[in-house]
């Protein structure tokens, strides 16, 4: 699974600008206000193309760890001053950037340092190199952020004494240590100003779960207040769904995500949560084409700046920039009036509604009963997708209205296809599942999918799909147990789709109505999270 990768780095920059304009009531009817631009910042994320260790298993000296690490920050380095070239103010880098992966307990300490807490005491390592030994990476890190006035999130592997000194009555490993997942946050002058450690693992031998759940958010000058999280924490409700319930409306995502369609792939999920969690999120992956791992961007609730490597591009890094709008309520400056004024721009956050699926206004098509009886009694079947058992109903026709339920959770849809020019076919099914997913993780769900089925049987429906030719006009709608609804679509080549209207009724029902597709549907997507089942 780890592969000897040589170094190739070749900065690419995209730019998405968001402008919005709030109208400010005249103070007199000779000189009104000017119309002011609300608070705005550049956020970078860069998916880097990491240089590996290819004998993970295999301790190193630190002397060699640090050699090798350092050529991974050479990159990073690059791209902090390509980044500030473009006016960027904040940088994220993704997670195992710096080492990688697949390390043992023991062959990863060469990687280790001791990371203070910067919520104890002040510390700059750039200016203060002398006064901690063994930091030459977070020294390094400090610089750069100082060299080049950023803000730098980076991830790399912390060493503490344990017990902890914030948890005297933790259990200890039997090594006498806590290695920890990290985030670590720089100031633009350097000071490291905030660490997280990381809550959920995945298959991560090398490191330990802190004993409880960390809830980290720093602060900026410019944007206001920042939350922590670190790859597969985005699916569970600590650290992630505590700093949204908090207010944190700005979160930084270091990942290194294993894509997995028809419902999982990096970027699919990353909007995802940021329209349903109506949050601001920086996502940064690795790109490893033999690990399917890529796909990074900057999500806000109005729009997606994003990449995802397609089969056959190089692989290489990515440097993403964007100008974003500050979300941070409390932030100095920034007025209820202007939050009001983004929230009416093209929003694609959910509106609560009272009553019904959706408004009037917002639906595609009006509610009617199913066409025929034979789509009111479709009949089911159930194929395993991404290893959950999901029951199916295959869409029939090019328009018509459809339902499945698993148990008692079900989901509707109302679709009009619009066909490929060429003679293809494509057959297309409306999912359902609602339990626990067990495999590679323990969480609970209930989701409604409209998917395109590998093959033209039923069997092939829930199979990974990359591309499509038919284009679909659709209103898909789901009852949830739970609040925690996270909506997507995704179209062929990996491209991504704003949901036209997003509707959540205080009874549960949430909808998801969206036409004149650019491409092809791969999916759309209700994935609803059941957090307080996931212990059940």
């Amino acid at each position: 699974m780890q592969p000897n990768l040589k170094r190739k780095s070749r900065e690419e920059t995209m730019f998405l600008f968001v402008v919005v304009f709030v109208s400010l009531p005249f103070t007199s009817a000779a000189e009104p206000e000017p119309v002011v631009d609300p608070p705005s910042y550049v956020a970078a994320v860069y998916e880097h193309h990491l240089i590996l260790n290819p004998e993970p298993h295999v301790p190193l000296s630190r002397t060699a760890a640090l050699q090798h690490m350092h050529q991974n920050l050479d990159i990073y380095e690059e791209q902090a001053a390509q980044a500030a070239q473009r006016g960027a103010q904040i940088l994220v880098f993704p997670e195992d950037g710096l080492q990688g992966f697949n390390f043992s307990r023991t062959s990863i300490s060469g990687y280790l340092e001791t990371i203070p807490d910067p919520q104890q005491e002040r510390w700059n390592p750039c200016t203060e190199p002398d006064r901690y030994n063994n930091t030459e990476v977070l020294q390094r890190l400090s610089c750069i952020a100082r060299r080049y006035k950023l803000y730098v999130v980076a991830n790399m592997a912390d060493l503490q004494p344990c017990p902890l000194k914030t948890h005297p009555s933790s259990s200890c490993p039997p090594d006498g240590r806590w290695q920890f997942n990290t985030n670590v946050v720089f100031s633009s002058d350097g000071q490291l100003v905030a660490r997280y450690h990381k809550q959920n693992l995945y298959f991560e031998n090398s490191f330990d779960t802190p004993p409880q759940p960390e809830i980290i958010t720093f602060d900026t000058p410019f944007a206001g207040k920042f939350g922590l999280l670190i790859c597969f924490d985005i699916l569970f409700h600590e650290p992630t769904v505590t700093l949204v319930e908090r207010g944190v409306r700005q979160l930084i995502f270091p990942t290194a995500w294993m894509n997995q369609l028809p419902l999982l792939d990096s970027i699919q999920f990353q909007q995802a949560f940021s329209l349903g969690a109506n949050v601001t999120l920086l996502a940064a992956n690795i790109r490893n084409d033999r690990l399917i791992m890529t796909g990074s961007g900057i999500y806000t609730p109005f729009s997606a700046t994003y990449h995802h490597a397609k089969t056959g591009d190089p692989e290489e890094g990515r440097l993403l920039v964007a100008r974003v709008p500050v979300l941070d309520p409390l932030w100095v400056g920034q007025s209820v009036a202007m939050e009001e004024g983004v929230a009416k721009e093209k929003s694609m956050s959910y509106r609560a509604t009272d009553s019904g699926s959706c408004h009037q206004e917002g639906c595609l098509f009006s509610r009617t009963e199913p066409t025929s009886a034979a789509d009111a009694y479709s009949t089911t079947s159930t194929s395993s997708m991404m290893y959950d058992p999901f029951t199916f109903v295959l869409l029939k026709g090019t328009k018509g209205s459809l339902n499945v339920c698993d148990g008692t959770f079900c989901c509707h849809l109302q679709y009009q296809q619009q066909l490929p020019q060429v003679n293809s076919k494509e057959l297309y099914a409306l999912g359902a599942f609602a339990g626990t997913h067990i495999v590679n993780g323990r969480y609970a769900l209930q989701v409604c999918t409209l998917v395109r089925c590998a093959g033209l049987n039923a069997a092939s429906c829930g199979q990974e799909v990359e591309e499509a030719e038919t284009k679909m006009d659709f209103l898909l709608e789901g009852t949830f147990e739970t609040r925690y609804v996270y909506p997507s679509v995704l179209a062929s080549h990996m491209v991504l789709e704003q949901p036209e209207h997003l509707d959540k009724s205080a009874h549960g029902r949430v909808s998801m109505k969206h036409s004149n597709m650019s491409g092809g549907l791969v999916s759309a997507c209700l994935y609803g999270r059941m957090y307080h089942l996931d212990h059940a």
